[in-house]
């Protein structure tokens, strides 16, 4: 199971569908409308509208070819780091991993809350304090939680065009989750990645998100104000050989983070506690009348 996953190519993933996800979430970047008639012309002139078009075909007509752009060799369409510069002037506090923040800039433990690191005068980050590294047996050595020039020695193929193809058919049990609101690695990015994947005898789905079921998360008792979670309908669902897709509303890159009821119905239907991501029942690990499975509409027919 993996979450708003690096599984293709980042101009896959993050400059072809960036005019459409600012489209789709314009209440949140709030752009004026000039440089939103640049970028889409842009989008258009750069080959990824059509690209995009081709493919989020259900079925596929076939593979893909090469993404436009794919080399970052084409200038002036290095899009979305142009809307993150835009929407960072209309909105400083812009997370691009979570599209709906805004100021005031808030600070974790880790020290890093959002699009840059964060540490407030008098603060420390907690896997810093020397008192921590030692507790947990770790190197007495500066932490950082997103570290930078790691594996830049990598050239192994993407794992959607390599190694995760043969994960689906080996397990036919394969999840992957997509916070709605991650700017870094979009929606219809990870969809054009499985689109152009080949496993268990076809490529792609076959059917487009239109066709797909509510993904559905169990209410629940809360056991404190610290660990409130939603539940109900909280994304669609989508599941062909072995592959599930799963989309999170109200999620930004941090599933777990910023979703983890959802995040944790995902694990149940991994581990096969639950037949399917629609069924309506209680988590398996905390019963009771919680509503799940209640039929408001009948139950509120009078005779």
């Amino acid at each position: 199971m993996i979450f708003d996953p690096s599984i293709s190519y980042d101009v896959v993933l993050q400059d072809i569908p960036a005019v459409p996800f600012v489209d789709y979430w314009s209440g949140l970047f709030n752009l004026n409308q000039t440089f939103m008639d640049d970028i889409h012309n842009r989008s258009e002139k750069c080959g990824y509208t059509s690209f995009m078009e081709e493919a989020l075909t259900f079925p596929p007509e076939g593979l893909l070819p090469a993404p436009p752009n794919v080399d970052y060799s084409m200038p002036g369409c290095e899009l979305w780091n142009d809307i993150f510069s835009a929407v960072s002037l209309v909105n400083p506090c812009f997370d691009i991993y979570q599209v709906a923040t805004t100021c005031p800039l808030l600070w974790d433990v880790l020290g890093f809350p959002g699009s840059f690191d964060y540490l407030p005068e008098g603060t420390q980050i907690y896997f810093n304090r020397t008192d921590v590294q030692k507790a947990i047996n770790a190197p007495i050595q500066e932490w950082e939680e997103c570290s930078s020039g790691i594996l830049r020695t990598d050239t192994s193929e993407y794992s959607s065009l390599s190694v995760l193809p043969k994960v689906i058919e080996h397990t036919n049990n394969v999840i992957i989750g997509q916070g709605m609101l991650d700017y870094i690695i979009s929606y219809n990015g990870t969809l054009m990645a499985i689109q152009n994947m080949t496993y268990n005898g076809a490529q792609g789905f076959s059917h487009g998100p239109q066709t797909w079921n509510d993904f559905f998360v169990p209410y629940h008792s809360e056991l404190s104000l610290g660990d409130l979670a939603g539940a109900g309908v909280m994304g669609k669902y989508h599941n062909e050989r072995g592959l599930t897709f799963a989309t999170v509303q109200l999620s930004g890159h941090m599933l777990p983070q910023y979703q983890p009821s959802a995040s944790y119905r995902l694990v149940e239907k991994l581990l096969g506690r639950v037949k399917t991501l629609g069924t309506e029942s209680d988590f398996s690990t905390q019963k009771g009348n919680f509503g799940n499975g209640f039929n408001f509409i009948t139950a509120n027919v009078t005779k």
